[in-house]
């Protein structure tokens, strides 16, 4: 992907989170990048197009942390890994909780079936990833997707009520349910 082209998208994804929807309009992107219609033209398919990349974007951005967060925890079990995304939702300009992104593109889901399409494999993706880490240390699958959605269903509720929790309250919550969480390995493999 050429650096023009990113630009597009990142920029596409601020305007979401700030103005919803009705923002990502080809000439505002434009205009605060700087940036001809041309040079949009030139890396898109047109406003149909730029939805798709910015949607596959998005899809992207929602999952790679999480896996990357997993990753990085390696086989320390699942208090390390919620451990990990306790601090990765806390304040600072790391922070990976963005609560105006999660409700802009919940709204626009509402009212559009691509956005609803990749808003269901993004909750999917991460409800099943952290049901993988749970898996080892619940009895079944269905067990290990509860505990999953506990987590997950924090923060997407985080995000939703108005206005919106901070992210130094949201890590005080997940830190209260972390002590839930068993540390070390699975008793089992």
């Amino acid at each position: 992907m050429t650096e023009a082209r990113n630009r597009w998208l990142d920029e596409g994804i601020r305007v979401l989170a700030e103005e919803g929807a009705s923002g990502v309009r080809i000439d505002r992107i434009a205009a605060r990048l700087g940036l001809s219609k041309g040079s949009f033209h030139h890396h898109f398919a047109g406003a149909a197009g730029y939805k798709r990349a910015l949607l596959e974007h998005f899809e992207q951005m929602s999952t790679e942390m999480l896996d990357e967060a997993i990753a990085g925890a390696g086989d320390a079990g699942v208090h390390a890994v919620l451990d990990r995304l306790t601090r990765m939702v806390g304040p600072g300009s790391g922070s990976h909780y963005r609560p105006e992104l999660e409700v802009a593109v919940r709204a626009w889901a509402t009212s559009d079936e691509d956005v609803r399409a990749v808003q269901g494999r993004i909750d999917e993706a991460r409800v099943a990833a952290l049901s993988r880490v749970w898996r080892p240390y619940v009895g079944t699958d269905a067990d290990a997707r509860t505990a999953a959605l506990l987590p997950y269903l924090v923060s997407v509720g985080a995000a939703v009520v108005s206005p919106p929790v901070s992210a130094t309250e949201l890590q005080r919550v997940y830190e209260i349910l972390l002590r839930l969480v068993p540390e070390g390995k699975p008793a089992r493999s």
